[in-house]
């Protein structure tokens, strides 16, 4: 661990472990890499990769991040999580052996609801297994980090006791999560400050903070804890994660910037990469980010009111605490056309802070000049939809070879798809519907031979004008399993079919690649 500096906060992002637990939100190992180069590039302090004994799924997810980390001139700390069970950890361990820096986090719950129903065990046996998951963890790792699941609703007493016992075992960082979104601000930073007067060494050691958003104050505990005396902060991109989510990590970052002159502290992010990470999480979880969303939404940096907007032509900082420039957020209204040229289309795409090696800029670009041809504007909005959808990772064996779509007002649609698999076979099928995206939807249903339940279906506009491209947002049930898959196109049937062929996809890629990830392995 390096030595412990008090103006800095350690930002650690659990987008791929915690963020990937809110349903919906499972990602594949490709999805997963980029969104782990792109927290590399924003500059977060420990990337958690996952939970390595939970499934082979993630046990190769956190293996492939490992091995990526070591490309990085700089890499960020790669953890993993592990129950203080000797085969938790040992199979952590074998996932990070590759990465440069490697940190084992290991957990035990310790509030009297979760030693009584959850675990059945007493105070003694809680403090004895914690120390023994530490011990175990130094065998492989010296940095060691110890959650006790649920510390917000845990007697003070009690939770020195513990976190006195891990420190004494080795522990370099004790993370105090707040499991369930339970606490609130004046008594969670009660909390810190009593573990800090109560607990031996406690100051060789980095306190961290968790927080769940379930009362919608992950960000507001998080921030007190700091001032308690944290100096690492968990958070997902977006606040996604179990439940109402997680601390926000952009939120989370932009106050301490923002409110430096109260806080005095500092983090290694890069903010004006924030902007482009979060809109490459929504788009590979197809969480959508609210309009009115704290610093990345749309309306972020929006003026609608006469009185805001005549302030703003005085000067900027009338009504706006941060620059869009800060977050990364760098639009213009129209953009390029079906003449511009490669280079133009290279630097705009770096301008929205997006970085492609050079086949899939030619791909994106090809793309992209398709898309000119049917539009008559283009937007930063396009370009964002092309390059998210760029190596999205979610192409499997079926793809459609073309789709015919009939319908009036007065009987029921028809559609006709032909689907392509990747061993060169074709189907054919045809089905009608209330509508041509259910008629679509039921063909490609007939010519894969499954049978799923739609639980919930989304278009959105990506960009302006009566030609904006429409992403469909598809959420599928099969075998109690929800799966999710989006598209962007300016045809809003051929992108609602799209994404309902990628769930399809999804679904075969799942059964021959994981398992279902356990329940009781969903924490801190």
């Amino acid at each position: 661990m390096d030595s412990i500096d008090p103006s800095r906060v350690l930002i650690f992002d659990t987008t791929l472990r915690d963020g990937e637990q809110a349903p919906g939100c499972s990602m594949t190992l490709p999805e997963k890499l980029r969104i782990a180069r792109a927290l590399a590039e924003l500059g977060v302090d420990v990337i958690e990769a996952g939970f390595p004994a939970a499934s082979t799924g993630d046990f190769e997810s956190v293996q492939a991040i490992a091995r990526e980390m070591a490309q990085e001139e700089q890499s960020p700390i790669v953890a993993g999580l592990a129950r203080c069970m000797r085969q938790d950890i040992e199979r952590s361990a074998a996932a990070l052996q590759d990465a440069p820096r490697r940190r084992l986090h290991v957990f035990l719950a310790t509030s009297a609801i979760h030693r009584q129903h959850k675990l059945k065990m007493a105070k003694e046996e809680i403090v004895r297994r914690a120390v023994e998951g530490v011990t175990m963890a130094r065998e492989y790792c010296d940095d060691v980090e110890f959650s006790p699941e649920d510390a917000a609703r845990t007697e003070p007493e009690f939770l020195a006791e513990v976190v006195a016992a891990v420190v004494a075992a080795g522990a370099s960082t004790v993370n105090i999560p707040d499991t369930v979104g339970y606490t609130v601000p004046e008594e969670f930073g009660q909390l810190f400050r009593y573990l800090r007067q109560h607990v031996p060494g406690i100051d060789k050691v980095v306190l961290s903070v968790h927080c769940h958003d379930d009362l919608g104050m992950a960000v507001a505990n998080s921030l007190t804890a700091v001032l308690a005396g944290a100096r690492q902060i968990e958070c997902t991109i977006n606040g996604i994660g179990e439940r109402a989510g997680n601390c926000s990590l952009e939120e989370a970052v932009m106050a301490l910037k923002t409110r430096a002159s109260y806080f005095g502290l500092r983090t290694g992010v890069d903010t004006t990469r924030l902007y482009p990470t979060s809109r490459l999480v929504s788009s590979v979880t197809g969480m959508p980010i609210p309009r009115n969303k704290a610093v990345v939404g749309e309306n972020a940096f929006a003026h609608e009111s006469g009185i805001h907007q005549h302030g703003m032509l005085s000067h900027h900082s009338t009504y706006e605490i941060m620059r869009p420039a800060d977050v990364g957020l760098s639009r213009t209204h129209l953009v390029l056309g079906k003449h511009s040229g490669r280079h133009a289309f290279r630097e705009r795409v770096r301008e929205l802070g997006f970085e492609l090696e050079d086949l899939e800029l030619q791909r994106v670009f090809e793309e992209f000049k398709a898309l000119a041809d049917r539009k008559k504007e283009l937007f930063d909005g396009d370009i964002e939809a092309l390059v998210l959808r760029a190596g999205s990772g979610a192409s499997g064996p079926w793809s459609i070879d073309n789709l015919d779509t009939q319908a009036d007002s007065r009987s029921p649609a028809r559609a006709t798809v032909r689907l392509r698999h990747a061993d060169g076979r074709t189907v054919e099928k045809s089905a009608s519907g209330d509508g041509p995206v259910d008629a679509s939807f039921k063909a490609i249903e007939q010519a894969v031979g499954l049978a799923l339940t739609l639980r919930k279906f989304e278009v959105r506009s990506v960009s302006e004008g009566e030609d904006a491209q429409g992403e469909a947002l598809v959420y599928v049930e099969y075998n109690t399993r929800t799966y999710r898959g989006s598209s962007v196109s300016t045809n809003i049937v051929e992108s609602s079919a799209r994404a309902f062929l990628e769930v399809i996809n999804r679904i075969e890629l799942s059964a021959e690649q994981r398992s279902t990830r356990p329940q009781v392995m969903r924490a801190p």
